[in-house]
């Protein structure tokens, strides 16, 4: 049986390069940069995730989101906004993947675990600006979205 690529603290991780997607390709090839796993303010992860999102690279986008998620206690209030937010990148790469459905079906999570925070929302996030994307994305999944724009 074959190792598995595993990172410094022994986790497992796929050291195989990845496509702008975040597929991965054949050992060897020329992939696009990897997401540098570092601690970030909000502001920080925020302007990343958008760099991504512009340079059609949702799935990058989505590790810099998920990074500010995880990185969250259980118990915080807005570990939710960052999984939400998350959800969207994951929604927007299955769209640009051409998988319909799944865009469908995460993208809608996303919107849904963002929209409470639309009264009130953290870091200048545009949610209620997002919760209309997603809804555009789920009513034509199939269609190419727009790149959505996280803060206002």
């Amino acid at each position: 049986m074959a190792s598995r690529d595993r990172n410094a603290a022994g986790r497992a991780e796929n050291a195989r390069p990845r496509d702008g997607l975040g597929r991965p390709l054949s050992h060897g090839s020329a992939g696009v940069e990897r997401v540098e796993a570092r601690d970030r303010t909000a502001c920080e992860a925020l302007t990343l995730a958008q760099e991504y999102l512009d340079r059609e690279m949702p799935f990058h986008a989505h590790e810099v989101l998920e990074e500010q998620w995880k990185s969250l206690p259980q118990q915080a209030p807005e570990r939710a906004l960052w999984q939400g937010l998350a959800q969207l990148a994951v929604g927007l790469t299955h769209q640009r993947r051409g998988n319909p459905r799944g865009a469908r079906t995460v993208t809608g999570r996303g919107s849904e675990a963002i929209a409470p925070f639309a009264a009130d929302p953290p870091h200048g996030i545009d949610v209620s600006g997002l919760v209309a994307w997603a809804r555009a994305v789920a009513d034509a999944p199939a269609a190419d979205a727009p790149v959505p724009h996280l803060m206002a």
